[in-house]
């Protein structure tokens, strides 16, 4: 099922059901008002939204023109936003960046933080700047949306709680990151809203590209209008999002719209680009000395996506531009 949330008024705005070539949608809230709802009575909702799907495929569920500007997040506000560091070639440039070392249990033991998630920004939504100096930087990410997830939950157990996959720019302040972590209490005013590709899909929809706990496939990454990223999700993720779910679930339980980052997509090659503009600043420094690029100013544009076989964008785009915040 390819789900999406249609803004209508309300904060959590109207479900609908996407046709796979993306030019129409079927408004699904006769199954369920909003995503969250569907969430929170998946067995049932779960099946009623794939006869709608199959409905809308085959024709026989006429539905309206797609109006990408009028998509939200998938979840406009989650009861949990939980964001992970799977990919370790991140960890260690960023944490070279910032003149720290990567932690001893870099390879055992995840990275994660708990970010902000009762007002999350959708897939055309400007990123807001207050001021250039706090260094603002994009994050290309696949995300999970979780079910019940029980505490306890094991890696060889947690695939059955993946309910959705999608994409997000978990944007980050980079100045303010030393300082707040200087305190030893973690993240907070570095981290502001996080933005969510349009669409979240059931993982059969993936097909093979979903198989450990990982999506196999290239994160595509502009920057006004330059490719700087199409980095293998796959390759590289040292923790798939089944260690990532053991993780959290060691001593806690997770509710339906719990969402789960995987953290920067990144990998070992070079070629394959960047999903931050952190990293490209640690390699200038590595070869050059000091980083050159900038970080985000206003005007700038983002775009994220993950293509398939057939050229389409399988979670719709990410695409943002940097603006000065209203008010």
């Amino acid at each position: 099922m390819i789900l999406a949330t249609l803004r209508d008024g309300t904060r959590d705005g109207a479900l609908v059901v996407v046709r796979r070539d993306h030019a129409v949608f079927a408004r699904a809230t006769h199954v369920a008002p909003n995503l969250q709802a569907a969430l929170d009575h998946w067995p049932d909702s779960a099946l009623q939204l794939a006869a709608l799907q199959l409905s809308v495929d085959e024709g026989r569920t006429a539905g309206e023109p797609l109006d990408w500007d009028a998509l939200g997040p998938p979840l406009p506000r989650a009861y949990e936003w939980v964001d992970g560091s799977a990919f370790l070639n991140h960890v260690i440039l960023v944490r070279k960046a910032r003149g720290a070392e990567p932690p001893e249990t870099l390879r055992t033991d995840p990275l994660v933080y708990q970010g902000g998630s009762s007002d999350l920004l959708g897939p055309r939504d400007g990123i807001p700047l207050v001021d250039p100096a706090w260094g603002l930087d994009f994050e290309a990410e696949v995300c999970v949306i979780l079910g019940d997830t029980p505490r306890g939950t094991t890696s060889d157990g947690a695939e059955p709680h993946i309910r959705l996959v999608t994409l997000c720019n978990d944007v980050t302040l980079r100045n303010l990151v030393p300082n707040e972590l200087a305190k030893s209490f973690g993240f907070f005013q570095s981290k502001p809203a996080t933005a969510f590709a349009p669409f979240a899909v059931t993982p059969d929809e993936l097909g093979p590209a979903w198989r450990d706990g990982r999506l196999h496939l290239r994160v595509r990454v502009t920057h006004n209008d330059v490719l700087v990223g199409d980095c293998d999700a796959g390759q590289d993720m040292h923790f798939s999002f089944h260690d990532l779910i053991a993780h959290i679930t060691k001593t806690r339980a997770f509710g339906p719209g719990t969402i789960l980052g995987s953290g920067t997509v990144s990998n070992v090659d070079r070629a394959r680009g960047i999903s931050c503009l952190a990293e490209r600043r640690m390699i200038e420094t590595i070869e050059q000395g000091k980083p050159s690029t900038p970080f985000l100013t206003y005007g700038d544009r983002v775009t994220i996506e993950v293509l398939a076989d057939d050229g389409g964008s399988l979670f719709g785009s990410i695409q943002q531009t940097v603006v000065k915040p209203q008010g």
